[in-house]
């Protein structure tokens, strides 16, 4: 499909010094837009792969110098890079190694006109909840920037008898490029919902929780991509749009895993939290507050967990490094050979900050995790043909998070003078073995339901629920299966 030429490109051809102001650096910086900017504008670009001589310097080199990092490959030590067709001496001149192959992107070129726009997924939505009525329901969360809604898919069982389960939550496209993601998503929609009267597994999961997705947080890229420049990944404010996923407040701009400059595909916004997509997000995740969740990404294999900025892990290092260790595992690779590579994005690839799953797991203590789906092969829209291998592969993964609901862990209601406690802290201490094998002391709210439920790894653990001047102590053996608690203050 032919698409049309973009105001963006029409700017620079006409008024170019008054739209660099657009693209304007931050005080200090030397980066140049140029090796950026054809390919932001809708024109013809190039993907490079680089094989690093230093894998993780060469990333944060090409990140600091403003390029477009499409993917990795962990294992071969290799970096594909999109720049302007002008621009390939300029990246050779860097000198973080060898060129190993070029590809040519035309981005007037559309995706795979299999892939679902926008217009396609509200009338797929809409069909899934007139055929499933009982189990499945459609909300929007809230309007882009451009007026869209971003919806969200609730399916359970008996979806009309207020049963209070946890949440598991999962996500798609906060780039736009990303097209096989909504894949996955629409993907899950499907399993869950026609195998509902017939898999006994599917019927637990929708027993047990309530499963949340959202498969397009961004509308207006996806809008772009379809209609002008298919290599766009940002939200639409005011034509240069903001990377939604560095626009989370939680340590927003402060590790250098963003851009300041709005030029650039990791440009964090004019301040945290500013897009209307973000605000969507954080006040559904802050309604829903899941216990676990997956934001689908493409491409590079991986499987990401928390924090984003270098050097830092979370507290509970063991469980949240050990579920996303186990889903990575559960996922081969494109290529046949091995499965995807764990890890948080400063040991993977890059420091990051402003992302979702660190604003998730510091706000509300998600346990949350990225997959970059697809290996470089593939890309960010291969053809339509490697939807079924690729959603085939991927339903291992998100299984795995609703089995690992009912797995280790403590779930409780808690209730005071009578009623469901609204407010109030359980802290979660390793006692006998566990007080020294690095598991960390837990503290979290207790939920607006009334309830709580922690993921941890099989042990002896103290726990303390307070609200008020109550408390409630008790010490728990947690094995494979979930322990269940009803606490009365």
């Amino acid at each position: 499909m032919r698409l049309q030429t973009n105001g963006l490109r029409r700017c620079f051809g006409i008024i170019l010094s008054g739209c660099l102001s657009v693209f304007a650096i931050s005080a200090g910086a030397t980066v140049s837009y140029a090796h950026a900017g054809e390919h932001l504008m809708g024109g013809k670009a190039k993907i490079v792969t680089i094989k690093l001589t230093d894998y993780q310097g060469g990333l944060r080199r090409l990140i600091i110098d403003g390029y477009d990092i499409a993917g990795v490959d962990v294992a071969n030590g290799t970096a594909d890079v999109v720049i302007g067709t002008g621009s390939v001496t300029e990246l050779k001149s860097l000198g973080l190694g060898q060129v190993m192959a070029t590809k040519d992107v035309d981005p007037s070129q559309g995706p795979d006109a299999g892939y679902t726009t926008y217009a396609e997924l509200t009338v797929a939505l809409n069909s899934y909840k007139a055929r499933f009525p009982e189990i499945m329901s459609v909300e929007s969360i809230g309007k882009s920037h451009e007026g869209r809604d971003i919806w969200a898919v609730k399916i359970t069982d008996n979806l009309n008898v207020n049963a209070v389960k946890p949440a598991v939550f999962f996500n798609a496209m906060h780039h736009a490029r990303e097209v096989m993601t909504t894949e996955v998503a629409l993907d899950m929609i499907e399993q869950l919902t026609t195998r509902s009267a017939s898999d006994g597994k599917v019927q637990e999961w929708l027993k047990r929780n309530d499963i949340w997705i959202v498969p397009m947080v961004n509308p207006d890229g996806n809008n772009k991509v379809w209609t002008s420049n298919s290599m766009w990944r940002k939200n639409m404010r005011e034509g240069y749009g903001v990377d939604i996923n560095r626009n989370y407040p939680y340590a927003w701009g402060t590790c250098n895993g963003s851009s300041g400059s709005s030029w650039s595909d990791t440009y964090r916004g004019p301040s945290a939290g500013s897009e209307p997509e973000t605000q969507a997000m954080m006040g559904f995740v802050s309604r829903i507050q899941p216990v676990l969740s997956i934001s689908f990404h493409s491409y590079s294999e991986l499987v990401i967990y928390p924090y984003g900025c270098d050097g830092v892990h979370t507290p509970d290092r063991q469980t949240v490094e050990g579920v996303g260790q186990h889903l990575a595992s559960l996922l081969p690779k494109d290529g046949g050979s091995g499965t995807y590579d764990p890890g948080t994005s400063w040991e993977l690839l890059y420091a990051v900050d402003g992302g979702d799953i660190d604003w998730y797991y510091n706000e509300h203590h998600v346990i949350p995790y990225v997959i970059e789906v697809n290996s470089g092969a593939q890309g960010f829209q291969p053809p339509f043909s490697w939807r079924k291998p690729t959603v085939e592969k991927l339903r291992a993964g998100w299984g795995y998070m609703l089995d690992r609901m009912s797995q280790s862990g403590i779930r409780g209601t808690v209730t005071a003078n009578g009623q469901r406690a609204t407010d109030g802290t359980v802290v979660v201490t390793p006692a006998g073995d566990n007080s020294v094998l690095g598991e960390a002391v837990r503290t979290y709210k207790i939920k607006p339901d009334g309830t709580f439920h922690v993921v941890i790894e099989p042990g002896m653990y103290k726990v303390s629920v307070q609200v008020g001047d109550a408390r409630y102590n008790v010490d728990e053996m947690v094995g494979a299966d979930l322990k269940e608690l009803s606490v009365q203050l």
